[in-house]
């Protein structure tokens, strides 16, 4: 089920067999990451890791963006 944070991005959680798939979207970007782990993390470790991942992601292309970012990727 979806679920929106403050920061305009939303979360959804999908349990599959024994381990949960989490995304997130950034409303504004829209751009979307997604992790596996350990339902025992709790939601909001599981949502936290994404959360972190996303921001990473989002930093990364705008440093391609902006030329900033360092050789090549592949």
């Amino acid at each position: 089920m979806p679920r929106k944070s403050q920061q305009g991005v939303i979360f959804e959680f999908i349990t599959i067999g024994r381990y949960v798939k989490v995304s997130a979207i950034d409303t504004r970007t829209a751009t979307e990451v997604s992790i596996v782990g350990d339902p025992r993390r709790g939601q909001q470790g599981l949502r936290d890791t994404a959360m972190r991942k996303l921001e990473m992601v989002m930093k990364r292309n705008a440093e391609e963006k902006s030329g900033k970012g360092g050789g090549l990727r592949v």
